[in-house]
């Protein structure tokens, strides 16, 4: 018997995603997966979230690599396969079971995003997938003295190609293949292709299938996210990368400086780790940004709607009084938030008493998903170097539940007559908020 969902974790769930399908309509990816993927059976259900990416409007370029077929064929025509450097050399016999086993696997590839099965989440599915030269490539040449023969790179990505193939609501589907302007072809990695396509299409994301989880610390704990600093760090350290990270993450790193905006190394081996990772706040496996995705800043009329959704739970629980949409929008002028990712998880508001050096600190919430991750301390530090910056002396809050944090932090209870005299007067006796100062 299918597991049913409750119709309340469903509705929560597809409002969680709502603001991904918004954000991704639209936008570009570039998925690469090894041939690994259809040689294990593993793609029907990579095709069936294939088809629902393209369903919901992402523009979508898809790269596959052929590397077990063609060490099949290789094995099958007695041809011993060599690499230098772990570079495959392709000569000319190589080649020619290098262009059998890619035809074989893009064949396969094809029929599979064709399946329409009734009551199967390909049902009506409607993928047209375009394919054609649209990989200009050059031949490696000699390196160290190896001549590597057909063995090639990518010199050019026919983006207006690709481009009107995506208009026209095309999947595009790039095999590891390149020609060149004399008519040659030249066996490139996937990688290769799916890095450069990245790039010269200017893509939202990149996105890696590989056989582990993403890349991991000395402790082995999964990186979720990491800049490109933290990512060229990771490959300057001792600590021995498995071979697939060690493939990848240089990619990552080279995609994202020239412009790609996200680059993600996903296991192969989850079901639905390409939807997890997209539609999800954390993702399972790691994302390799430029540079760090948390930004401070001065609140806008427009992130009114933000501040209300992280201020709302707070309310209800009565650890924060109740502010209405009004004056939340006349007061916004007082409120920095702090967002993760293009979306708002944590804020603040600060109201200065000039007369007496003092400034009142409000509204300081953070997103239950975030709250170990030291934004709290993030917005308070930035909220007294501002008030620093007004001239005040002294920090003040009022809090029912939080008291200990404030502690923690260096404020000091105290009194209510230790108030300014505007806010005494102010001061909720029924609510009795504790009063708690720290000297700035």
């Amino acid at each position: 018997m299918p597991i049913k969902t409750a119709p309340t974790d469903f509705v929560a769930w597809f409002r969680s995603v709502a603001p991904y399908i918004n954000a991704f309509r639209g936008k570009t990816f570039v998925i690469a997966f090894g041939g690994e993927v259809v040689a294990d059976g593993k793609f029907v259900e990579l095709a069936q979230d294939f088809n629902l990416l393209a369903a919901l409007g992402i523009r979508l370029v898809l790269v596959h690599g052929a590397r077990p077929q063609i060490e099949q064929h290789l094995i099958k025509n007695n041809i011993n396969g060599s690499y230098h450097q772990g570079i495959r050399m392709t000569d000319a016999e190589t080649m020619q079971c290098v262009k059998e086993a890619v035809g074989r696997v893009r064949v396969e590839i094809e029929a599979l995003l064709s399946m329409g099965l009734a009551n199967s989440p390909m049902a009506n599915a409607d993928i047209r997938v375009a394919g054609g030269n649209f990989i200009t490539a050059q031949p490696i040449g000699v390196i160290n003295g190896v001549d590597l023969m057909h063995t090639g790179s990518v010199r050019k990505v026919d983006v207006a190609a690709l481009n009107d193939r995506m208009e026209f609501g095309e999947v595009v589907l790039l095999s590891p293949l390149g020609y060149s302007p004399t008519g040659e072809v030249f066996n490139v990695t996937l990688e290769d292709i799916a890095t450069a396509t990245a790039i010269a299409l200017d893509a939202d994301k990149l996105v890696f299938l590989m056989d582990t989880d993403g890349v991991q610390n000395k402790q082995g704990d999964l990186l979720r996210e990491l800049t490109v600093a933290q990512a060229q760090s990771v490959l300057n350290g001792k600590a021995k990368l498995p071979d697939d990270v060690s493939l990848f993450l240089p990619c990552a790193i080279r995609a994202c400086e020239a412009g790609v905006a996200r680059t993600h190394l996903i296991s192969r081996h989850i079901d639905g780790s390409v939807l997890q990772e997209l539609f999800s706040d954390e993702g399972i496996g790691s994302m390799v940004v430029e540079s760090t995705l948390n930004t401070l800043r001065d609140a806008s009329i427009e992130d009114v709607g933000g501040i209300l959704q992280l201020l709302r739970p707070l309310e209800e629980q009565g650890i924060l009084v109740r502010r209405s949409r009004e004056l939340l929008e006349r007061e916004i002028e007082q409120f920095v938030v702090l967002e993760h990712d293009h979306r708002i998880v944590g804020c603040a508001a600060l109201y200065p008493f000039p007369d007496e050096a003092s400034a009142e600190l409000a509204c300081l919430a953070v997103d239950a998903q975030y709250r170990d991750h030291g934004y709290g301390e993030a917005v308070l530090n930035h909220m007294v170097s501002v008030a620093k910056s007004q001239g005040m002396k002294k920090l003040f809050v009022l809090t029912t539940r939080t008291a200990h944090w404030f502690l923690e932090r260096g404020f000091v209870e105290a009194e209510v007559t230790a108030l300014p005299a505007q806010k005494k007067t102010l001061y909720n006796y029924q609510r009795r908020s504790k009063v708690f100062v720290r000297k700035i």
